[in-house]
């Protein structure tokens, strides 16, 4: 029996959850795991407790389903943490933490497993495709496969990062086989902008500034510039990989005012540079080529102190 359905043989409510902030594999997993539920196992109870996903991500079957005032106060049999360690999925934390079962599902190597059942696969393209690996998938329809294809999708960057294996790419064209309109999908949640987003987007390339004999790109966006532009975090997506497919770079990285003093980072890298590590040092976490963390102080003193960790790496690969 497939993992999941067996996790799922006794249980009479489940809960579903993902990390704050929720991006195209964090949205597609937990949605993919809910619709599963819902379509094989009705007399389950399941609820799904997220911070408001981008509108973008409407189009996938039941996301107007989403509890994001998360004030339940039942105890789950289950509680599915996806994408994510349990620390960070936000105000689900107090459900949570009364769930009879704890069940951690992610692909972020740094992500030491955080419930009574781990399903940590670091080698999968993305959390979607390790939910689409531990369900039946002879029990898909239209709307799970399109919400497991979006995620794989959003995470290999269209099949186009390092992550993406054959076995991905197989996945994938069982999942088309259900026949959703795929082109469309990308479009909608990938790669179109509205006008605001490209002004920002244009604002935070114009900005940037290379260093480290331009092997490093930097952009910084601070809350002046998002209320200027009328976007908030929600609407930066794209930048970080805008910087790194830079001709020349090898380490890129984004910053984006989230308080007084205190930056999200995001960091990419293209060959050699682990940007797991860097982030790690600074209590994040994420994969070897993508990689994030939230730091304090100025955006000078942010991005000196990643650069003294990312010339580590630098240095050595320079001195074989």
């Amino acid at each position: 029996m497939y993992k999941i359905d067996e996790l799922l043989q006794k249980a009479k409510t489940v809960a579903i959850s993902g990390h704050v902030r929720p991006d195209g594999d964090c949205v597609g997993s937990v949605m993919a795991l809910y619709l599963y539920i819902k379509k094989n196992m009705p007399e389950i109870q399941a609820k799904v407790f997220l911070e408001k996903p981008s509108d973008v991500f409407y189009c996938i079957p039941g996301v107007e389903d989403i509890d994001t005032v998360m004030e339940s106060r039942e105890v789950y049999d289950i509680f599915f943490v996806l994408d994510t360690a349990a620390d960070r999925i936000g105000n689900a934390c107090p459900i949570y933490e009364r769930a009879k079962l704890k069940v951690n599902i992610d692909h972020h190597i740094s992500n030491p497993g955080t419930g009574d059942i781990n399903i940590l696969v670091p080698q999968g393209s993305s959390t979607s495709e390790v939910v689409y690996r531990n369900i039946d998938p002879t029990k898909l329809d239209s709307s799970i496969a399109m919400a497991i294809y979006m995620g794989i999708a959003h995470d290999t960057g269209v099949f186009k990062y390092s992550n993406t294996t054959p076995d991905t790419l197989r996945a994938v064209a069982h999942l088309m086989e259900y026949g959703f309109d795929f082109s469309k999908l990308i479009d909608e949640t990938f790669y179109e902008k509205t006008y605001h987003q490209n002004q920002i987007m244009g604002r935070a390339m114009l900005e940037s500034i290379r260093f480290m004999e331009g092997k490093c790109v930097v952009s910084t966006v601070t809350k002046k510039m998002m209320d200027f532009y009328h976007v908030t975090a929600g609407d930066l997506d794209g930048i970080i990989n805008q910087l790194r497919i830079i001709k020349g770079v090898e380490c890129a990285i984004f910053l984006y005012q989230v308080g007084e003093m205190e930056y999200k980072v995001s960091l990419r890298s293209n060959s050699y540079v682990n940007v797991s590590v860097v982030a790690s040092y600074f209590g994040g976490g994420g994969h070897i080529r993508a990689a994030g963390c939230t730091m304090k102080g100025t955006p000078h003193d942010v991005i000196n102190n990643l650069s003294a960790r990312i010339s580590l790496q630098m240095e050595k690969k320079d001195k074989k």
